[in-house]
């Protein structure tokens, strides 16, 4: 009841609550269950008040395996006040789990991915391993989309058609100096190694994959108007011709 009372009050332009309103209404929830913990014990007999008491109880709670709980709980507390990770961030976790913050816990975090899919991660993880949050400070960021063309190509051609594709897509964020560019960075083994580098927003942060598939059709498009090829891998043969000397078996 409190909790949704606090979110109630938290909520911004967008109808979501804000981080601190977010934190204090988590926070909310646990200290009223522990509250009431205290006041449960104390109503079966057990004094409470006493230091020696609460200290041997914590202690026989970590020694019976709670000190991940413990440690995730702490966690989730860090994370709320220092707001390293904020609902709605998109994070990419050490463990290999990227996606959507969905919903902080004390306990645990929930990561809804680009498949809609919900990963349940401890609180800890993002204290202890490395956290990449793409949305923790700018709301933009730069793409690299790599494609080939083939040996040959003009390359200044190659630019032009990876920068009217960028300009194509409703996704790439112009003017203030973030205009896309298309970098040649690799002389590999079947083409030339070119990069578009273009600036999107915080809704195509969130689905990379599907980011990166729509500027590559479209890069195939302008590609295939101005007659560019992208090659095949290809390798070369090289034959040399000898003699084989057998010896004759005697009839």
């Amino acid at each position: 009841m409190l909790e949704r009372l606090l979110l109630k009050l938290g909520k911004d332009d967008k109808g979501s609550a804000t981080p601190g309103w977010y934190a204090l209404s988590s926070i909310s929830r646990y200290a009223i269950w522990i509250l009431g913990i205290f006041i449960g014990l104390s109503y079966i007999g057990f004094n409470t008040a006493s230091p020696a008491v609460m200290g041997g109880a914590i202690g026989v709670g970590v020694g019976f395996g709670l000190q991940n709980i413990i440690s995730n709980f702490v966690s989730g507390i860090i994370i709320l006040i220092e707001e390293i990770v904020k609902v709605d961030d998109f994070v990419d976790l050490q463990s290999g789990v990227m996606g959507r913050v969905a919903e902080i816990n004390l306990r645990y975090t929930r990561v809804t991915t680009t498949d809609l899919i919900d990963v349940i991660v401890p609180n800890s993880e993002f204290i202890t391993g490395r956290v990449v949050n793409w949305t923790l400070g700018e709301r933009t960021r730069r793409m690299h989309i790599p494609f080939g063309v083939a040996y040959g190509s003009d390359k200044h051609l190659v630019k032009e058609a990876a920068i009217a594709a960028a300009k194509c897509v409703s996704s790439t964020q112009l003017g203030n100096d973030r205009e896309p560019d298309a970098w040649l960075v690799k002389f590999g083994d079947s083409s030339l190694d070119f990069e578009l580098v273009v600036w999107v927003g915080a809704d195509d942060i969130a689905t990379p994959g599907r980011t990166t598939a729509r500027y590559l059709w479209a890069i195939d498009d302008e590609l295939k108007k101005r007659g560019i090829e992208i090659p095949f891998p290809q390798r070369d043969l090289h034959i040399r011709s000898g003699t084989l000397d057998v010896p004759l078996k005697p009839n």
